[in-house]
């Protein structure tokens, strides 16, 4: 019981974090892309001749109109808030990055440069999304964090790296993450109380 009930802290206090990352990715995606394909660009891009009028991005396509549907009336904002953290994750696949003009690490001024071992593109930003995006699902559907992935071993590792992304994530944001996450950000310690367990 005592595990159970520190693992849903941690869910707590790192689905907090989490929602406080994708808010800030989804602020500086809309900001740049307005920048670029204007105010509407969300609506225009399913229009006939929009970006993601394409057979390779078909499903982006088919998520924005229902968001649209869903709308009483269209108002910017109220999209861009109908989309989920997975929609934003997609805009770096390489179909969607490449047919909205391969601009999007620019929302990261602050990420490295790339190396011959280790490139820090569209893709590397898509795959450590997913791995927040995997761990934000598992909260949602009350599964556990605290053990080693499909094992019943304790170890608050996998939280913790799904941590540190995020952290790495808000400094290639150019974002002082401290001060967004002041008196939210309580990750570490539980993280301690559970490996003390």
């Amino acid at each position: 019981m005592t595990l159970y009930r520190k693992n849903l802290k941690l869910c707590q206090e790192l689905f907090t974090v989490i929602s406080c990352f994708e808010i800030a990715l989804r602020n500086r995606i809309d900001r740049h892309y307005i920048s670029i394909h204007g105010n509407d660009w969300l609506r225009d891009s399913v229009r006939p001749d929009g970006i993601f009028s394409t057979v390779p991005t078909k499903q982006t396509h088919k998520i924005i109109n229902t968001c649209l549907s869903r709308l009483t009336t269209y108002n910017h904002s109220k999209l861009v808030a109908e989309m989920d953290f997975g929609f934003w994750r997609y805009l770096f696949a390489s179909p969607q990055f490449k047919t909205a003009g391969q601009s999007l690490l620019k929302v990261f001024p602050n990420k490295p440069s790339s190396t011959p071992t280790l490139q820090y593109n569209h893709t590397y930003v898509f795959n450590h999304l997913d791995q927040i995006n995997h761990i934000r699902n598992r909260i949602a559907h009350h599964e556990p964090i605290c053990f080693r992935p499909k094992l019943p071993i304790k170890d608050t590792t996998y939280a913790r790296q799904r941590y540190n992304v995020i952290l790495q994530f808000f400094k290639w944001l150019n974002i002082d993450e401290a001060a967004l996450l002041y008196g939210l950000d309580h990750i570490s310690p539980v993280c301690d109380e559970i490996d003390r367990l």
